[in-house]
């Protein structure tokens, strides 16, 4: 095959950029020219303005009341079998991972502290960015905030680490919001603060169109625009108060519409957010557990027995949600980690929660991840994660 060097350009150019980054890291051994092509700056900023497919998940159990961090990261793919780990073995030390924004992970320290550091990295080119973390924290809810199309260029790949504050009165409780910007390289503390009485809860800030969002414990979502650093608190669709047992939710992404997926003993019910000012959801899909079972039977265990009582094994939810992203929702049903595609109702089998390492008492950090050629200032070095 001819090199492109010694072709006109435009034509690979336009066509190359208009694949999946997947298909793209096979391309880049067809030839010399091939590989410069799609390692040029001026093409992944090109390919990173198309929407990239989910690609998986990460999986990193935590414990509830051991002081040190579980070490061992889990990476499941959403289209071939098989659990992949030491993902993250380029960075300098272990970390835990935080949040996922188009292609770009967020990870801190592990604790205990010896050298406290958050970063910023692609698995895909092993490439990252170290965040000076002066105040760490165990148990913090830092988000990630990374628009390809706005953020990305030749010169510079911008992006905004967001760390929500608790602030406590006698009266109230409040949010604050720390930001940390690429540009300035430095953290400061945003004029805006949102008086909410109830803790984050699950993963990280889901970012969509410009705004984090932290799912609450308390039928709230936490949202924060990180250009005009405005908060607001949306209402969930349905209060958990309305079912007979607490029900389980998660917050995700899909179409460029912020998800809520709830769990409980009426059902599976996904609805998407219309109007953030007047919280308007619509219902976007719902089914029965009744009907869930009869579509795969024995997924659901002894299930008429347990929807009686919506039952606890070891503390945790026998059916919790941990993250959605594009039509696909990781479930766990008692012990074992499941794939569900809402659409199509397909519903694959990944493992149990002890092949990701240790047990751990509380919902797993479930982040969804889409594969990106972005750098972040060191040498590309493609590799599949």
């Amino acid at each position: 095959m001819a090199d492109v060097g010694c072709l006109n350009t435009d034509i690979p150019f336009d066509v190359l950029s208009r694949l999946q980054t997947k298909e793209l890291l096979g391309l880049k051994c067809v030839s010399k020219g091939w590989n410069h092509l799609i390692s040029d700056l001026s093409f992944i900023q090109a390919q990173s303005q198309k929407k990239e497919p989910l690609s998986g998940f990460f999986f990193h159990q935590r414990y509830r009341y051991c002081f040190d961090d579980v070490k061992t990261i889990t990476y499941v793919p959403v289209e071939r079998k098989g659990l992949q780990q030491d993902v993250f073995a380029f960075l300098p030390q272990d970390v835990v991972v935080l949040a996922s924004c188009n292609g770009l992970l967020c990870c801190r320290s592990c604790y205990p502290f010896e050298d406290p550091a958050i970063y910023v990295c692609n698995p895909l080119n092993s490439d990252w960015w170290k965040v000076d973390w002066k105040e760490p924290d165990k148990e913090s809810f830092i988000a990630l905030a990374f628009d390809p199309i706005q953020d990305f260029s030749v010169n510079s790949t911008n992006f905004k680490v967001v760390r929500p504050r608790r602030l406590e009165t006698e009266q109230e409780k409040a949010y604050s919001f720390e930001i940390y910007s690429s540009k300035t390289r430095n953290w400061k503390l945003s004029k805006e603060f949102w008086w909410c009485n109830n803790s984050l809860s699950k993963n990280g800030g889901v970012f969509i169109g410009g705004i984090l969002h932290w799912l609450t414990d308390g039928d709230q979502i936490l949202t924060f625009n990180v250009e005009n650093e405005i908060a607001l608190l949306i209402s969930t669709p349905l209060p958990a108060g309305e079912f007979k047992c607490t029900p389980q939710a998660c917050i995700g992404e899909s179409e460029g519409q912020l998800y809520y997926v709830l769990i409980s003993e009426e059902g599976l019910h996904v609805w998407f957010l219309e109007d953030y000012f007047d919280s308007t959801w619509s219902l976007k899909y719902s089914k029965t557990l009744t009907q869930m079972e009869k579509e795969h039977p024995g997924f659901m265990l002894n299930l008429y027995d347990r929807v009686m009582h919506w039952p606890k094994i070891d503390h945790s939810p026998w059916l919790d949600p941990l993250a959605f992203k594009d039509g696909v929702l990781v479930v766990r049903v008692s012990s074992t980690i499941y794939l569900y595609h809402v659409e199509t109702s397909k519903m694959e089998e990944v493992c149990e929660t002890s092949k990701f390492g240790p047990i751990s008492w509380v919902s797993p950090i479930v982040l969804p991840y889409t594969m990106s050629l972005v750098p972040l200032g060191r040498k590309l070095i493609i590799r599949s994660p």
